[in-house]
C-alpha cells in the first residue's frame, strides 16, 4: 500500500495564537507545506519561521480585496508540484490529533479513486477543554447537518480543480463549475478535528475580514481528554502563547449569561 503524498495548504493572517499548534500537528503527514502570509501585523510570521521543518514553505502575499485573498488559494493551486495526490486544507486556527490524521490518511490510502474527505469539525467556544453542540453547525455533507467541513481533495482525480467566488464564500470548484462537495466522490470520516475559530486567535484579530464576530461566549460541551490535540501539551518555543489556560471566572459568568438567549435564538430560527 503505497502512502500519498500530500500537500497542505495554509492561508494565515494574524494567527499567532494557535498557528504553532495548527502547522505542527499535521507536520509528521505532510510531505509539503505551503504558507502564505496574508499581511500578518503580530508574531504569526516569526512563529512559523521558528519552526524548524524544511517541509514549510513561507511566503508573504499583501492583498487589498476579499477577492484577491480567494485569488491566492487559487495562486496556490498552480503552485502545487503535479507530483503531488492529496490537497489537505489548513487554517491557522485549525488542530489535528495524530488519531484522527491516522484514521484519514489510513482511508485514503485503501481507497485512492476518493475524491474528498469530509470530517467533523469541534468548533472551540471559551477554552480548548469545550465545544460548540452540533445543532449550531450550519453546513450539509451526504445528509449530515451540523459543524463538518471538507478538508481533503484528491487531485488526481477532479478534472478542472479550481478555486472561486470572495473570501468568506470562496470555495473548490471541478472544470464543470461544480462545488466540488456535491461530486458523488466524496466520502465523510468519523472522526475529527479542533476549530479554534470562536476564541481569541491574535491581539490583532480586528485587522482581519469578520474574524471580531466570530468570537462567541457559550457554555459548550467538554471535549473528551483522548480527543484533544497531544500537540497542545508537548514542549514549545517561547514565542508560542500557551493556549491551555481554562475559562476565566469573568468569562465563564458572560458565557452562562450569553447562552441562554443564543439557544433561544436557535430554537427559533429551527422553528
Amino acid at each position: 500500500m503505497n502512502s500519498p503524498k500530500i500537500i497542505v495548504h495554509c492561508l494565515v493572517k494574524n494567527e499567532e495564537n494557535f498557528i504553532w499548534y495548527a502547522l505542527t500537528s499535521v507536520l509528521p503527514f505532510a510531505d509539503k507545506i505551503l504558507v502564505w502570509d496574508n499581511g500578518s501585523t503580530d508574531k504569526t510570521v516569526d512563529i512559523v519561521k521558528s519552526i524548524n521543518s524544511q517541509k514549510i514553505e513561507l511566503e508573504r502575499h499583501l492583498t487589498n480585496s476579499r477577492e484577491e485573498v480567494a485569488n491566492l488559494r487559487q495562486k496556490m493551486l498552480g503552485k502545487t508540484p503535479k507530483n503531488y495526490d492529496w490537497l489537505m486544507i489548513l487554517d491557522g486556527d485549525e488542530i489535528w490529533s495524530k488519531k484522527s490524521l491516522e484514521k484519514v490518511i489510513t482511508f485514503i490510502k485503501k481507497h485512492p479513486s476518493t475524491e474528498t474527505i469530509v470530517t467533523k469539525t469541534y468548533n472551540l467556544v471559551g477554552d480548548i477543554y469545550h465545544r460548540l453542540p452540533n445543532k449550531f453547525g450550519g453546513y450539509t455533507f451526504l445528509g449530515k447537518k451540523g459543524n463538518y467541513s471538507l478538508r481533503f481533495i484528491n487531485l488526481k482525480t477532479i478534472p478542472g480543480l479550481h478555486v472561486a467566488s470572495p473570501y468568506g464564500s470562496e470555495g473548490y470548484y471541478d472544470g464543470n463549475n461544480l462545488p466540488i462537495q456535491y461530486r458523488e466522490g466524496v466520502k465523510y470520516i468519523n472522526t475529527e478535528y479542533f476549530h479554534a475559530t470562536h476564541l481569541v486567535r491574535s491581539k490583532e484579530n480586528k485587522n482581519v475580514y469578520d474574524r471580531t464576530g466570530k468570537l462567541k461566549f457559550y457554555l459548550g460541551i467538554l471535549n473528551p481528554k483522548y480527543k484533544i490535540p497531544e500537540v497542545f501539551f508537548i514542549n514549545k518555543p517561547k514565542i508560542v502563547p500557551d493556549v491551555t489556560i481554562t475559562l476565566s471566572i469573568k468569562s465563564k459568568i458572560r458565557s452562562i449569561i450569553e447562552t441562554i438567549p443564543r439557544d433561544l435564538k436557535n430554537i427559533l430560527f429551527k422553528k
